[in-house]
């Protein structure tokens, strides 16, 4: 019996292994005529994951594939679900080739690399980051350098941050992909993993040499091409280096700028740069520090619990809609670029802590507030820019479509009309400059393109179209050719004709023959000398000549002549664009400034914004009537607006209280959102707002949990809640929503007690005050308001009792709310009857254990070491004590008070006994 023969042995399968084990971390989608195919594991991993057929290429060998016209989909799809993609492309031409085509790797696709628009989302950042750890004295890796870029525009941040600062660092930035150098055991670093599981970043490793600061430094010169990094604001032994360097070496890999053929030989190489051709990162800025005391930092918990970019919806639902960033994409006003809409969303990312930036913001606000001409201007203008920035990415990687170059060329035609609309206007200033400065390099390329580009180009160049006719004579001529053949083969015969005196003589054309003259046999002896006999036929004699030759050539290679000569045009303007990328990166920087500033204003007209006001007092935040941007959308005039002062005798703390439903968790985001766009240089949804400037935002809002972590709701809760106080300072804003509801009552009421005192300053002179917003179902925390009038002062949201019902009135006012009405909004939420009376009942024979703090009972902060009283020993009074105490005794008759006086008996035996029950459960 034969041996089965290997499937992976044929010369195809054998290439296809070359570069599966290059790329063993990634999906290797492997060209073969008009398709991609997958094969082996990869196979069945795409048929998984795209829902497409799985076959086999021979027995026991499984196969996949996805049509070559159509493969960005299914690459967007791969991506999406997590996977590195290496696309191995055939660089010969399968008809010039007799055996195995050669093939090349001529991208590898990583979350964090995209250009690609069809990979893309025009409004969302797409980010790379790299962090090495640095070392730190006694404690090694506990600060990190950590380099992002955003490769589809180019931009290119540093800086240093503490170890737990990276996941706060990575969010804020949208991080898609983090590259770390691996362990000696070839894995990722553990802190690397547990910040790539808590935010769902991808996490490559990369070999540890990649990270040494001396080939850091080295490519990172090379790449710019400087023999120092001091010309670009950065020391030579910058800290943040190594990191650069892994991430710039990273990408040249990712985008196959160092030779991906599958053979090594010069020929291979040769034939890889003929087909990826030119390909570079000259649109990646130099390496930019950046200053975080510039901006309010918010952390990861921070963005999620205000809604920033995302909402905290159910899977499947649109998580953007209903955010805060969706504002300012929906069409009553919204950015009309993408660099816009991807600058307003990091803008909110990273509001201002700069007084004088965000001064310059509001007052360009100011100015389209108060002319709308020129707003609806800027806008009609702005909304024939294409997405610049990464249209020149395109370009330097060689990935550009005729389409791009056309609508590059559009977009830079505006340079001249907007620099003349913003002229006259002084808040605007800075940008004109920066347009100005624009105009001389740019406006050439623009003219250029407008001047050479057809209207309406094609897709691609594979069949031409794109010059416009006259721009080039070698192109011209061979147009002519296709397109005129037969006018000038009608003018070669009559002029064969008259030369030579042969009036029947004709020039025809056979495909298998081609161009020949034909004369018949009775002209045929009289053919001249310059004819050559090319075919015999029974009356008639076919010839050629050298010049009917020579068009014969010219002719049967002008198509394709054409078209090369096309992609060399096309490529000649991208080098033209190439040297521009920097300066097309200002200008696109300019433009998505202008768009944001403008949607902004639009936004403050349409829903009655007003221009924030910042004073130089740390504690201060007072807005009269303010509203949920969000929520303001969502319901119009029918929002409630509320008022809220901190700071000067107003205290640093409020404590509100209320009933579930009734609105806290809205007004506290309300406020922190309208302090978050009051520094990102936005007008504000109140009546007016005075603020001192603010340096962090921190929240603690809802029960979750980390079980993939090992912890449970509270101890989430009490982590979040421990970093609050430790990084908080006297310029923060800080709101907690519902702190100790995770454990048992009195557990969970001391430590809202002992932290709301942490934040008001109560006990420690030292403590920083940051402005607190503290909402709670602890009414006793509103006996520190009695106690210290100075420093905490109580709020509660107003409801209204009738018949046993209530009314939500969302009208937050000064003071403590009576009671917590848990049980009428289980009622309203449809718990059954039967439950509701029951819990009535258990909530009269419980108060005993949760009775109103007297305050004059409660043990003030230790400073001292020494032992104090429980918080809970002394201050709990019976409710029949209340009751004997309201007696009119001597209103009644002896007969009444001994009914009453049994009455109050029976009712604190049954309380007593009730009482006693609950400690033991407790």
């Amino acid at each position: 019996m034969a041996a089965k023969k290997d499937p992976w042995q044929t010369p195809a399968m054998r290439q296809y292994k070359t570069f599966k084990d290059r790329h063993t971390d990634c999906v290797l989608f492997f060209r073969m005529g008009d398709f991609y195919e997958l094969f082996g594991d990869d196979a069945e991993l795409a048929a998984r994951t795209l829902g497409i057929t799985l076959t086999q290429r021979s027995a026991g060998l499984p196969m996949a594939g996805v049509p070559q016209h159509s493969v960005d989909g299914y690459l967007r799809r791969m991506i999406e679900a997590g996977h590195r993609v290496a696309v191995c492309d055939q660089i010969e031409d399968p008809k010039d080739v007799k055996g195995v085509v050669e093939r090349a790797v001529t991208r590898i696709i990583t979350p964090g690399t995209l250009v690609e628009e069809s990979l893309l989302a025009d409004g969302e950042a797409n980010t790379l980051g790299a962090i090495a750890f640095l070392e730190d004295g006694d404690n090694p890796g506990t600060r990190v350098a950590l380099a992002v870029v955003e490769v589809s525009t180019g931009v290119f941040t540093i800086l240093e941050t503490s170890a737990a600062e990276v996941p706060d660092e990575l969010a804020s930035r949208s991080v898609r992909e983090l590259i770390v150098a691996e362990t000696a055991t070839g894995d990722p670093p553990p802190r690397a993993q547990a910040v790539s599981a808590s935010l769902g970043v991808a996490l490559t490793t990369r070999p540890a040499w990649e990270f040494r600061f001396d080939e850091a430094m080295r490519i990172l010169c090379d790449h710019y091409g400087v023999s120092s990094l001091e010309g670009f604001g950065l020391a030579d032994d910058d800290l943040a280096i190594p990191a650069a360097g892994a991430i710039i070496r990273y990408l040249r890999a990712a985008h196959a700028m160092d030779g991906g053929a599958a053979s090594d030989t010069e020929k291979a190489r040769e034939r890889f740069r003929e087909h990826v051709g030119e390909r570079s990162l000259a649109h990646l800025a130099p390496p930019k520090r950046e200053n975080d005391s510039k901006h309010l930092q918010l952390d990861a918990q921070a963005l999620r619990s205000l809604e920033i970019e995302r909402t905290i919806k159910p899977t499947g639902q649109d998580e953007a809609d209903g955010s805060l960033s969706s504002l300012f994409s929906s069409r009553s006003s919204r950015c009309v670029t993408p660099m816009g809409r991807r600058l307003v969303r990091e803008w909110l990312r990273r509001p201002l802590a700069d007084i004088d930036a965000i001064g310059a913001r509001h007052s360009c606000i100011r100015t389209l507030v108060g002319d709308r001409v020129l707003g609806e201007e800027l806008a009609e203008v702005l909304s024939r820019v294409q997405d610049v920035p990464r249209i020149v990415a395109r370009v330097a990687l060689n990935r550009a479509s005729p389409r791009d170059v056309v609508a590059l060329g559009r977009s830079l035609v505006v340079i001249d009309v907007l620099a003349e609309c913003l002229e006259g206007a002084p808040a605007f200033a800075r940008v004109w400059e920066e347009l100005i400065s624009c105009r001389e390099a740019l406006s050439p390329i623009a003219a250029r393109i407008e001047r050479e580009c057809v209207d309406d180009p094609p897709s691609h160049l594979r069949e031409g179209g794109l010059i416009r006719d006259g721009i080039d004579a070698e192109l011209d001529e061979a147009r002519r050719l296709q397109r005129d053949a037969g006018e000038w083969l009608a003018e070669y015969q009559a002029q064969l004709v008259e030369q030579h005196d042969l009036p029947s003589l004709k020039v025809g054309y056979n495909k298998v023959f081609g161009y020949y003259i034909e004369l018949p046999v009775a002209q045929a002896r009289r053919a001249p000398d310059v004819f050559t006999r090319k075919q015999t036929l029974k009356n008639a004699e076919r010839y050629i000549t050298p010049e009917l030759k020579s068009f014969e050539d010219k002719v049967l290679t002008a198509g394709e002549r054409a078209v090369t000569r096309e992609q060399a045009l096309f490529s000649a303007m991208c080098v033209a664009i190439r040297e521009q990328a920097s300066t097309a990166g200002v200008f696109a920087n300019a433009v998505a400034e202008i768009d944001v500033l403008r949607c902004f204003a639009d936004r403050a007209v349409l829903r009655g914004w007003v221009e924030p006001e910042f004073v130089d007092k740390p504690g201060v935040l007072d807005i009269k009537e303010g509203r949920h941007p969000v929520l303001e959308e969502l319901l119009g005039s029918e929002f409630v607006a509320n008022d809220i002062e901190l700071g000067d005798e107003n205290g640093s703390l409020a404590l509100i209280t209320g009933p579930n439903m009734a609105g806290k968790s809205t007004y506290i985001r309300q406020v922190a959102l309208i302090t978050l766009l009051a520094h990102a240089g936005s007008f504000v949804p109140c009546q007016s707002a005075r603020l001192g400037l603010c340096d962090r935002i921190f929240t603690r809002i809802g029960a979750d949990d980390a079980l993939h972590r090992g912890q449970s709701t509270f101890m989430v809760e009490m982590t979040e809640t421990a970093r609050v106080l430790h990084g908080c300072t006297e310029l923060s804003l800080v709101i907690l929503d519902e702190i100790g509801r995770g454990t048992s009552t009195l557990d969970g009421l001391s430590l809202a007690w002992a932290i709301a005192e942490r934040l008001a300053g109560i006990g420690d002179q030292t403590a920083p005050r940051p402005r607190t917003l503290f909402a709670t179902h602890y009414h006793e925390l509103t006996s520190l308001s009695d106690r210290h009038p100075e420093l905490v002062r109580n709020l509660h949201v107003q409801v209204r009792e009738f018949r046993d019902e209530i009314v939500f009135l969302h009208r937050v006012a000064s003071g403590a709310a009576t009671a917590s009405f848990g049980v009428q909004v289980a009622r309203l939420a449809g718990v059954p009857g039967n439950v509701i009376e029951r819990a009535r009942e258990l909530l009269e024979s419980l108060r005993v254990s949760h009775a109103e703090v007297d305050h004059q009972h409660v043990p003030e902060p230790k400073t001292s070491a020494t032992s104090q009283m429980g918080l809970f020993t002394e201050f709990i009074e019976h409710p029949v004590v209340g009751e004997l105490r309201e007696l009119k005794i001597e209103s009644m008759s002896p007969l009444q008070a001994f009914d009453e006086l049994r009455r109050l008996t029976d009712r604190a035996r049954k309380a007593t006994s009730s009482e006693e029950s609950w400690h033991e459960r407790e």
